[in-house]
């Protein structure tokens, strides 16, 4: 025991037999070790095994010592009756009392018996077996999970999420001088955000610009399907993308070249199809003022509009005179026609 009360004397006996160095010229070294470490194995699950014989024991003399004592009581609290009956009951009560004495008997010898086994397991030697005992075990596997597919609502929910939060700084982007896009949003929305960009200022006739934005919409899309290729963040090969364009062979201009024309036509389609559905639209709805004006009453008042104000008995009472009058007979007689 040092100073300080740290008992290092447990140090003193550590059973490590599969390093020691006595061995057999005749046997393998290896084969003698592992015959060493699994007799040792065996000692130690029959040393085991007999501590948990010796506490089912124990245990089970206290049920039987616990059940013996509650029938000794009843046996105890019955009221006299007559003679007979009396000494079989005292002869009861006499037979559980020598039970009672019997298991208490038994249950000290069992437990001075688990108080040898404890002392004989702290004497036991440590080996590499009981030395130490892991503390936890945990397991990491860096699997990227399955991407599931998204709904149509799920899309349109993340692309509004993106454009509320991005809207100031994406949109910045067409007025940059030189058409090259910044990498700091460079994914799927911002592509689509520079998509319906584009069909906006067409629709608001502002070619240019349309054609500027459209080019970048490319070179962001082709960033992508670079990196989708690649298998890695679009932000880390945005670099890699304009060294590859400035350097890149003719078929791979031309291809480029051919995807932003066929993006400017399918912008100039949509742009024309959204005028033509506004126009359309604004035109029906001059038609309705149109009708709305002509059934004007003497007053300004629009038939169609009192009749849908009006309670539903009397709407249906304009199909027949007597539900009619069945309606205005249900009235509050103060009832007129300016309550409506």
């Amino acid at each position: 025991m040092s100073g300080a009360g740290i008992d290092y004397s447990v140090w003193d006996h550590i059973y490590v037999s599969d390093d020691e160095d006595v061995t057999h010229l005749n046997v393998d070294t290896g084969s003698l070790f592992r015959m060493r470490h699994r007799a040792r194995l065996e000692r130690m699950a029959e040393f085991q095994q007999r501590g948990e014989d010796l506490e089912h024991n124990l245990a089970e003399c206290k049920s039987q010592l616990e059940e013996a004592q509650a029938r000794l009581r009843e046996l105890k609290a019955k009221k006299e009756g007559e003679e007979e009956e009396e000494e079989e009951r005292e002869a009861e009560v006499k037979k559980t009392q020598a039970e009672v004495k019997k298991l208490k008997k038994d249950e000290k010898v069992f437990e001075k018996m688990m108080e040898e086994y404890r002392r004989e397991e702290k004497k036991l030697p440590w080996n590499v077996d009981t030395i130490s005992k892991e503390g936890f075990s945990k397991s990491v596997l860096n699997i990227k999970p399955a991407s599931k597919e998204e709904t149509e609502e799920e899309k349109e929910e993340r692309h509004n999420t993106f454009v509320e939060k991005y809207d100031a700084a994406v949109g910045r982007q067409p007025k940059i001088p030189a058409r090259q896009p910044s990498s700091t949003h460079v994914c799927e929305e911002t592509a689509n955000y520079l998509v319906g960009m584009c069909i906006d200022l067409e629709v608001e006739e502002k070619h240019a610009l349309m054609e500027q934005v459209a080019h970048q919409a490319i070179i962001m899309q082709f960033i992508l399907d670079l990196a989708r290729t690649l298998q890695v963040d679009p932000r880390g090969c945005f670099r890699q993308f304009f060294s590859k364009i400035r350097t890149a062979d003719e078929p791979y201009q031309v291809a480029f070249n051919q995807e932003l024309e066929s993006l400017k036509e399918r912008v100039r389609s949509c742009a024309q199809i959204r005028t033509e559905d506004a126009v359309k639209e604004l035109e029906e709805e001059e038609e309705e003022e149109e009708e709305r004006q002509d059934r004007l009453g003497p007053g300004g008042l629009d038939p169609v509009e009192v009749y849908e104000s009006l309670p539903k008995e009397m709407q249906r009472g304009f199909q027949n005179i007597q539900m009619l009058q069945d309606a205005l007979s249900k009235l509050d007689p103060g009832w007129s026609v300016q309550d409506f």
